[in-house]
């Protein structure tokens, strides 16, 4: 059965056997699966464009900014070649009042982005509570390159990348939920995670959860969640994968400055 893109069974997904490899050749330069989008709403956020690609996988999407400002471009990295060929097929696809360019771009203009984010400032200087946090906005992306990203396992960092694209993976404290019933509530999300086996330290207080909403005010599926310690968030790793209501929901390291972006785009 046709998904609502159209694409047949097994076209889309996650990573798959041979990641990188197809008809036109191995991973590499010419088949570095990554997108350029131009003429994005300049309050469109990292959800808005996952909405976009509907019935494909993003491993990463990196919105590029210059002084903290949005600039109405963005890369989306995937996991094959394949998805990226269909995400090209959205090309002059409407968003909001927008039309959104879709083309193709290259590995060493996706890493200079990659690069160049870690230096800029975080949108309005304020965190998920309204406070300084002091990361740079390209902080979310350093854990997306070689590893877990929007949609799951990024493709390795070539050689020659940057060195800025290779920092060691860790807990932060923020996880990234995906999958959620567009009915959760926050309440639905403290019970989620109210399982005596995690032993996290300290509850989960509804100032902690922020609920993720698209440019027209409709639920995105998903969430960020603030625990006391990156130990409570690895800790609470185990529930990927479990159940909400009828859904699988995926669960992501993810990061402040990740969740400060969702909270401070207009949602």
């Amino acid at each position: 059965m046709m998904n609502p893109m159209g694409f047949g069974p097994g076209m889309v997904g996650g990573m798959g056997p041979g990641f990188g490899v197809g008809p036109r050749g191995g991973f590499g330069e010419k088949v570095f699966p990554v997108v350029r989008l131009r003429g994005l709403p300049f309050n469109a956020g990292e959800f808005d464009i996952l909405e976009f690609f509907q019935g494909l996988d993003p491993v990463d999407v990196l919105i590029v900014r210059r002084d903290g400002r949005a600039t109405g471009e963005a890369y989306v990295l995937f996991a094959n070649p394949m998805q990226m060929d269909f995400a090209l097929q959205k090309n002059r696809g409407p968003m909001g009042r927008r039309y959104i360019e879709v083309f193709r771009s290259k590995k060493q203009d996706y890493y200079h982005a990659v690069a160049h984010a870690v230096n800029e400032p975080t949108p309005h200087g304020t965190d998920f509570y309204g406070g300084d946090n002091g990361l740079a906005s390209g902080a979310g992306h350093l854990a997306h390159v070689g590893g877990v990203g929007v949609g799951g396992p990024a493709p390795p960092v070539p050689h020659g990348a940057p060195a800025a694209v290779r920092p060691p993976q860790e807990h932060t404290g923020v996880l990234k939920m995906r999958g959620l019933p567009f009915s959760a509530t926050k309440d639905d999300i403290i019970t989620f995670y109210d399982d005596p086996a995690l032993s996290v330290t300290a509850p989960l207080t509804h100032d902690s959860i922020h609920i993720v909403t698209s440019l027209d005010g409709r639920p995105s599926g998903m969430a960020f969640v603030e625990f006391a310690s990156a130990e409570d968030a690895k800790a609470a790793m185990s529930r990927d994968r479990c159940t909400m209501g009828s859904r699988y929901v995926e669960l992501f390291p993810s990061s402040r400055e990740e969740a400060t972006r969702a909270a401070t785009s207009g949602r």
